[in-house]
């Protein structure tokens, strides 16, 4: 496919998606009907569809809020010239018209963010002095960050061995299990690391929220909200003890064993009813469902989709959370709390209000992390009975 082809075809999916079709289900359905991809066209509309979508709002401002719109609005934030690609010529997008020749002006603050004007009030105050950074850092592609399971191999090891692989890779600060991906990341599922168990696709922020938690060998410690299992396999291999996982979807761990089983880790899954019976835990990490919007540049779908209602609703499931699994707390053990969000509603003051409701608890630690930092935003607390 040309440049300009691979331009129509993202206009294509970016229309189903701003249709309600979902990116990932959207860019399935075109690689099916466009088997004369390659795996490069793939990958760059892929590219081109999600840099659109973490960009919608400037991009559409640019452009236009349709699929040609956002492409168009892409090329000239990027000083591209559109019109040497949008040619009609062969698979290129049709000609530019003379109304998407007019000059746009200089975009306001939250629309050259693209910041939901909503959530500006939340995001400043949560983040600061650091709002307009990190909303910058969230319109760009997330690095690519590897755990690897030092029960197997250590860093340097894992480094070599990636590199025989044709995969460059280099530690990264924010955990001491991190690797960040500098070249063929889309190699690493084919990998005999990644097939064996040795590396794990996972973001550095989040593995060290995971070195954050007070584990010690022989614990009985449950993921509550395990959904892929990320937090557990980490956790297994930060110290031998018996762990369970849980997640009120249960189909979100449907990978777990075979990924613990790569790993050597040894887990049982439980149901809800399951939870209470296996009480109490010296450990319990729930991972709470929440906006996501330390994530959003991994899942940009996610931002545009937040809503008020929804955000509400998620700060009554946090809530209910904390008060379910507070009871199955071992007398000396910890409850830890854990987000991908920035704002200080799901985080900080959603822990505050445990605590003016439940007496007999106290905060033990507390760490917050940016886009800034490298990886992706996340908050933890580690809660202990007084």
């Amino acid at each position: 496919m040309t440049p300009a082809a691979r331009l129509s075809a993202a206009i294509a999916v970016l229309d189903r998606v701003l249709g309600g079709t979902s990116a990932e289900q959207a860019l399935t359905n075109w690689g099916r009907a466009s088997r004369f991809a390659g795996s490069g066209d793939r990958h760059a509309v892929r590219d081109l569809v999600f840099g659109a979508i973490r960009c919608r709002r400037s991009f559409a401002a640019l452009g236009g809020d349709s699929g040609r719109g956002l492409i168009l609005g892409g090329l000239r934030a990027a000083g591209e010239d559109a019109g040497a690609l949008f040619t009609g010529e062969g698979h290129a997008p049709a000609p530019l018209t003379p109304e998407e020749l007019t000059p746009v002006g200089a975009l306001p603050e939250l629309v050259a963010l693209d910041c939901p004007d909503w959530l500006a009030p939340a995001l400043r105050a949560s983040l600061g002095d650091d709002f307009a950074p990190v909303m910058q850092a969230l319109r760009h592609r997330a690095p690519v960050f590897l755990r690897v399971n030092r029960t197997r191999l250590t860093i340097t090891d894992a480094i070599a061995g990636l590199a025989a692989e044709g995969i460059a890779a280099q530690p990264n600060a924010l955990a001491k299990t991190a690797l960040e991906v500098t070249g063929n990341a889309r190699k690493i599922q084919q990998s005999q690391a990644y097939v064996q168990g040795d590396i794990e696709l996972q973001d550095a922020a989040s593995q060290a929220i995971v070195q954050a938690l007070p584990l010690t060998p022989g614990q009985r410690v449950l993921d509550y909200c395990a959904g892929g299992g990320g937090k557990a396999l980490a956790m297994a291999a930060e110290a031998a003890v018996t762990l369970f996982a849980h997640d009120a979807d249960p189909r979100r761990m449907r990978d777990l064993p075979p990924r613990a089983a790569r790993a050597g880790v040894s887990l049982r899954l439980l149901t809800t009813v399951e939870v209470a019976e296996h009480a109490p835990y010296d450990l319990i990490l729930a991972d709470v469902p929440c906006s996501g919007s330390g994530s959003w540049r991994r899942a940009p779908e996610a931002k545009w989709a937040l809503t008020p209602a929804r955000l509400t609703e998620l700060g009554a499931i946090q809530a209910r959370i904390l008060d379910q699994i507070a009871p199955m707390v071992a007398a000396t053990g910890k409850l830890a709390y854990a987000t991908c969000s920035l704002l200080a509603e799901e985080n900080q003051s959603q822990i505050a209000s445990f605590l003016a409701r439940t007496p007999g608890w106290q905060q033990l630690d507390c760490r917050r992390f940016t886009p800034l930092d490298g990886g992706d935003g996340f908050f933890l607390a580690v809660l202990s009975r007084n």
